[in-house]
């Protein structure tokens, strides 16, 4: 799929002082990130607290970010799926009511690890009946379920199946063989912050990124650079934004990035919510100084922008 490349921003939720949704701040995000050189966004992803959202926060976050979409004519992907086969169905099947939604982001099951075998038969039966292909969450040290290349090969080529977010943790034997071997238009997405830069440098199709929350014009030169194989400055590029990625990850996220975020004035609240709790001073302070001067610029002429 051509529409999954490029530089997609994981959205935060952001709330209110009160730990409401905070609606116009998180549209105003979706609009600044698009505005910072964004592909696309991803909705309802693990960075956006979705095990905490109320139905009726996820239906708002959906709504909301679809329409910013078809507005800039940008990417829309939606987090869906669980470690229930049949839950994950019936959230897939709700896509359809989201025409902007281009492509569902599931998770591979986690905590029941139900094996390989599982795993592939859980992606068979979903992209068979989903209105949206998918893009396969692979994230181990999440779910607590290894997916191995030669696994994953046997969903790759299958109608349904888009692409990866490709999470693993490292640049191990699996990912190289991931690269030299995936089939035509199966799209690799860099999931680890870190490591995106490798990851593109062995020939991704771009990245889903919680920290280019910051410095999202850097973050999609980056893929850009890659892309166009200009890799003198792609590295040096890449070499100077692993730091921001670190220092926005030293607590889970997204406490950091959502202490950032608020401290910068685009969000309204650093509030997480429970189990989260709020990122420590010291930290939020470290990824703050990694943050240049132009996110700032670009969040005071966003906010001029689109505040009535």
């Amino acid at each position: 799929m051509d529409e999954l490349t490029g530089l997609f921003i994981p959205l935060i939720t952001p709330f209110t002082a009160d730990g409401e949704l905070a609606a116009d701040a998180l549209e105003r995000l979706a609009h600044r990130v698009i505005d910072d050189g964004a592909t696309g966004i991803v909705a309802l992803g693990t960075t956006a607290e979705t095990a905490t959202l109320t139905e009726q926060e996820r239906s708002a976050v959906l709504a909301i970010c679809s329409r910013v979409c078809r507005e800039r004519a940008a990417t829309l992907v939606a987090g869906a799926g669980t470690n229930d086969t049949v839950r994950s169905a019936a959230a897939l099947a709700g896509l359809a009511g989201y025409p902007e939604v281009r492509a569902a982001l599931v998770v591979v099951p986690y905590y029941s690890r139900p094996g390989e075998a599982g795993v592939l038969e859980h992606f068979r039966a979903l992209a068979t009946g989903s209105p949206v292909p998918l893009i396969i969450y692979n994230i181990p040290y999440r779910t607590g379920q290894a997916l191995s290349w030669r696994s994953m090969a046997q969903l790759a080529g299958l109608p349904g199946i888009g692409g990866v977010k490709h999470s693993a943790g490292s640049i191990d034997q699996d990912t190289i063989a991931m690269m030299a071997g995936r089939p035509a238009g199966f799209r690799v997405l860099g999931g680890d912050d870190p490591y995106i830069s490798p990851l593109l440098a062995l020939g991704a199709d771009g990245g889903i990124l919680a920290s280019a929350h910051i410095r999202t014009s850097d973050f999609a030169r980056l893929v850009r650079l890659w892309r166009d194989g200009q890799a003198g400055a792609a590295r040096q590029l890449g070499h100077r934004l692993a730091p921001l990625s670190q220092a926005l990850f030293a607590e889970p996220n997204p406490v950091v990035i959502k202490s950032v975020l608020h401290r910068l004035g685009q969000i309204p609240s650093p509030v997480v919510r429970l189990p989260l709790l709020p990122a420590g001073p010291d930290a939020a302070d470290a990824a703050l100084r990694l943050a240049p001067a132009l996110t700032a610029t670009d969040a005071s002429r966003t906010a001029a922008a689109r505040v009535p």
